[in-house]
């Protein structure tokens, strides 16, 4: 049996000066989430380990996510930050390539005001740079960014992308048609993966409903195969509209049909190939 890895999690100390983002709407978030307090939820969950993603656009971020991980076995892989556009961004990639457990990067591109952001000339280059160090690329983009990203993954034919929160379909807004153009054609890269997480929080945190995010669910299933889909939980953020099991549970519900070694593979073993993890189940800090 595969390892069981959530492909997509948060951890912070907060900062009410630096989480900014976390308004008054997201309170239940003002406060730390750390390793503790995921271990609880993976043993409840079944899960075996984890895949800490950035939350700030800082390299102390970086720094800060990679120390948990070397205290904590269960952290499988850090998807930290760097500035992709500096002019010293190979150096600063090589000092990188010191650490395991860094698999990749990401920036914050749905706060971009500008929808083009991904082909601006610095950040084509420094994600061009990336392929040359081994590290993978987390997009996270709205729908309204989708367009820049297919440009982008044709510029750069030989990176590996994945997909946070199947870009965030306006879910709410019961829009589809054209999210699904999208990302179809981002599926049709084949070095395109996609992570099913992130999908209540797109919904209504309080009446959202499992057939309400089905429709969403067939198009990345039909999209990306069960080859390319990883789970991910977005912990703590998907605490807004449900708890970690409600997660899981939609996930692990939607593909009850399919033969378990398909849904392994969204359930550990693509991100274990697509990040190329070693995995360590968790348990006691090291």
């Amino acid at each position: 049996m595969k390892p069981r890895i959530d492909a997509h999690q948060h951890f912070w100390r907060y900062d009410p000066k630096r989480d900014t983002w976390i308004t008054d709407f997201m309170s239940a978030l003002r406060r730390d989430f750390l390793p503790e307090d995921l271990i609880a939820e993976l043993d409840r969950n079944q899960m075996d380990a984890s895949i800490a993603v950035q939350a700030d656009q800082s390299e102390d971020e970086t720094a800060f996510l990679l120390a948990l991980a070397k205290r904590y076995p269960f952290i499988a892989a850090v998807v930290g930050w760097v500035d992709l556009r500096a002019r010293n961004l190979p150096d600063r990639l090589q000092y990188y390539s010191q650490f395991e457990k860094l698999c990749g990067f990401r920036h914050i591109v749905q706060s971009e005001p500008d929808d083009r952001y991904l082909l601006q000339d610095e950040v084509v280059r420094g994600i061009g740079y990336l392929y040359q160090f081994g590290f993978t690329y987390d997009l996270l983009i709205y729908p309204k960014q989708m367009p820049a990203a297919l440009e982008l993954m044709e510029l750069l034919p030989e990176q590996r992308f994945v997909i946070d929160h199947i870009a965030k379909p306006l879910i709410r807004a019961k829009e589809i048609a054209s999210w699904t153009n999208h990302i179809r054609a981002m599926a049709s890269n084949p070095l395109a993966y996609c992570k099913v997480s992130g999908l209540i929080t797109e919904a209504d945190w309080h009446s959202w409903r499992p057939e309400q995010l089905k429709p969403y669910l067939d198009v990345v299933l039909e999209a990306f195969g069960t080859d390319r889909l990883l789970f991910g939980s977005d912990w703590p953020v998907c605490l807004l509209a449900g708890t970690y099991q409600r997660v899981k549970d939609l996930v692990v519900d939607y593909m009850s049909d399919l033969p378990t070694s398909e849904q392994e593979k969204v359930l550990g073993g693509n991100a274990e190939r697509f990040y190329g993890l070693k995995v360590m189940t968790h348990g006691s800090p090291a």
